[in-house]
């Protein structure tokens, strides 16, 4: 099974330009179906895996076990996609005869809405990182640039020097697929910027850093994603802010209060770098409450 992860791997990189959070993905997938072939006996008497043994029964069993491990169906669905596609791979080169995967069904997931803050709750949240010290003032540069771009997080800890322009405000990110987008941002954060760039090269010339990454952690490295989701944590648990709040409720918060300020929904679809606008669309549902509340306040014939 090594030989064809290899191929599928080599496959994402040359054909399909993966980024590295999403190979990190897929193969992290992939491996835990390995395990849990080897450890079930799904494999067979040996340790040694035989594809063409894999069927259907072997799939359903990996999403029991993955149910059983309060796994969520989201993340279920999203495995069962991973597991998918590195089938459809196999059958492509001659390695597999069908995808058993395929007639798997995916498990039904709720249609929940996004958490968000409120632009109030948005403001304390970026205010929260306080002093002088270069923490401090990574902390207030990458939560303006989260809120003033609404970029993923990947994307966040992927950006590089040659990314940001002061100048004209924009900043250029690698969104999913290896599609490139210019983002703009205001002037808060362009102070914020400038004061993270001050300490960033204080911090490279001090320690003899080499180093293309914008964001960098306290050793002088760049930042990874769980690194920016537990800083995030720690100013939420400050904070004492209600609900489960991450990196992706502060893009979940740009999109609702560029919706709530008039923006339309085709410009936040190409900031946000959605491939959908129905992916977009769920940010209408976010607004409704402030929807009534306009028509009570605003139509004569709701009013009593």
């Amino acid at each position: 099974m090594k030989r064809y992860i290899k191929e599928y791997t080599d496959y994402l990189v040359a054909e399909k330009n993966a980024s590295p959070h999403t190979l990190e993905s897929y193969l992290n997938d992939i491996l835990q179906f390995e395990e849990f072939l080897k450890r079930s006996g799904h494999a067979g008497e040996s340790s040694s895996i035989n594809m063409n043994s894999i069927d259907r029964l072997a799939v359903r069993s990996y999403l029991g076990f993955l149910y059983d491990k309060k796994f969520s169906a989201a993340t279920m669905r999203r495995k069962l996609s991973t597991l998918s596609s590195f089938f459809r791979f196999l059958c492509r080169e001659g390695h597999l005869q069908n995808n058993v995967v395929k007639s798997v069904p995916a498990p039904k997931i709720e249609n929940k809405l996004p958490t968000f803050l409120s632009i109030d709750e948005m403001f304390r949240l970026i205010d929260l990182p306080e002093g002088k010290g270069f923490l401090a003032v990574r902390d207030r540069a990458m939560l303006e640039l989260f809120y003033s771009t609404g970029v993923r997080i990947s994307e966040l800890v992927s950006l590089e020097m040659k990314d940001l322009n002061l100048a004209t405000q924009l900043v250029k990110v690698l969104g999913k697929g290896g599609k490139e987008r210019l983002l703009p941002f205001g002037k808060k954060c362009v102070e914020a910027l400038e004061d993270y760039i001050k300490v960033r090269l204080e911090k490279i010339n001090t320690q003899k850093i080499n180093t293309d990454f914008f964001f960098l952690n306290h050793r002088g490295n760049g930042i990874t994603t769980r690194g920016v989701r537990k800083i995030i944590g720690k100013y939420v648990t400050t904070g004492n802010f209600p609900g489960k709040v991450s990196p992706h409720s502060i893009r979940h918060s740009f999109a609702t209060h560029l919706l709530e300020g008039g923006a339309d929904l085709r410009s936040i679809q190409e900031l946000l770098g959605h491939a959908s606008l129905s992916t977009t669309q769920k940010y209408t549902h976010l607004t409704i409450d402030k929807l009534v509340e306009t028509y009570d306040q605003a139509h004569p014939r709701a009013k009593e």
